[in-house]
């Protein structure tokens, strides 16, 4: 494989990668995205996903291949999208070869029958062995960061072990993150938005989404239109008209424009995170306040309260699925997910309800 570099104009300051989360963190990326990724051209060692500089990765597939040396092992985990060449050190326990067996005998019995040191750290080796030498078909999950060495893209694993998953639990947990890391996080661009500083700045969306939402705290509102709103976000639009040059105005959005579309995505991010949600759909825009909507609460509170008296749902309660298709049946069809697990941490944290489980409820 050709190593690939980031085009230097696409590639953000090395001075801001810090900024973005991801670039500390362990991504789970897929096998395919880890080969395909750019390397940076100012910091060899660092790649880049979608504007996200990363050097670390985390990775859960099957052994493929195995090769061993008397320091490490090289195993080829494939993800189900790709195979990737890993290589894991081994620990100083592994290299000591029968080595703690050997002065076995020359302790007393009685230290062997309280304790053995020197036992315990054989037993102490071999389950490590057991743990880091695997065989072909078997399940290893490695973090370390990310290589290029002869032009093949690799991991120079910090930890890795066998994963014991006897009925696939850990890999379908696995698979069913993933998606969900690459929405919410990976398949979102890296952005600065810079002021005439040249400093970082929260971004107007944010800082909008912030507004609105210190607004509805302070007042303790349970429901509004767009145009209550409005005003708040008038000092996050710029009078200034975009210039080409110096005496060159460029014609682009109104300020009045621009200002109905902020207000826009910020009453849709609000809508995604459950904050608020329209109980109606109708011309006439009315968004409720989550947290505030005393009917939502009492409606939620009344279905588990109810169903979990059903033969069903008496040992563990009511899943959350359950709940939703419920409210939506009795409240409202425009309540998200979001918007219900708001409702029910606010009524466990009120003692109301309690969680048998990440996914039921049920009554005291």
């Amino acid at each position: 494989m050709q190593a690939a570099t980031m085009d230097p104009a696409e590639e953000p300051p090395s001075m801001l990668w810090g900024l973005d989360p991801i670039f500390s963190a362990f991504t789970r990326l897929y096998v395919t995205d880890i080969l395909q990724m750019m390397e940076s051209t100012q910091v060899p060692g660092i790649y880049f996903y979608n504007s996200h500089p990363i050097s670390k990765v985390d990775v859960l597939g099957t052994v493929v291949y195995k090769r061993e040396r008397d320091d490490f092992f090289c195993y080829g985990v494939d993800d189900g999208t790709g195979v990737i060449n890993c290589l894991c050190w081994k620990n100083d326990l592994l290299k000591e070869e029968g080595g703690p067996s050997k002065s076995g005998g020359n302790h007393s019995a009685g230290v062997q029958e309280s304790f053995n040191p020197v036992a315990e750290l054989e037993k102490l080796r071999q389950a490590q062995q057991s743990r880091c030498c695997l065989e072909i078909g078997e399940l290893l999950r490695v973090r370390g960061k990310v290589k290029t060495s002869r032009q093949q893209r690799e991991i120079m694993a910090s930890t890795y072990y066998k994963v014991n998953d006897p009925v696939m639990a850990a890999q379908i947990a696995w698979m069913m993150e993933g998606p969900q890391l690459y929405k919410q996080c990976y398949d979102k661009p890296f952005q600065l938005q810079t002021d005439a500083t040249g400093d970082s700045s929260i971004s107007s969306l944010s800082k909008a989404t912030n507004v609105i939402k210190d607004f509805l705290n302070q007042k303790s509102v349970t429901r509004f239109r767009p145009y209550d709103v409005q005003d708040l976000l008038q000092p996050l639009i710029s009078s200034k008209p975009q210039t080409a040059s110096a005496d060159q105005p460029v014609a682009g959005p109104s300020a009045c424009q621009q200002l109905r579309q902020l207000l826009k995505e910020a009453l849709q991010i609000l809508l995604d995170e459950g904050i608020v949600y329209r109980k109606v759909k109708s011309q006439d825009e009315v968004y409720h306040v989550t947290a505030q909507d005393t009917d939502l609460l009492i409606a939620v509170k009344d279905i588990i309260r109810e169903d979990s008296k059903r033969e069903k749902y008496a040992e563990k309660g009511c899943h959350i699925l359950h709940i939703l298709s419920a409210v939506r049946q009795r409240h409202s069809l425009n309540v998200s997910r979001a918007a219900l697990e708001l409702v029910l941490t606010s009524l466990e944290c009120n003692s109301d309800i309690v969680s048998t489980s990440d996914s039921h409820y049920t009554v005291f």
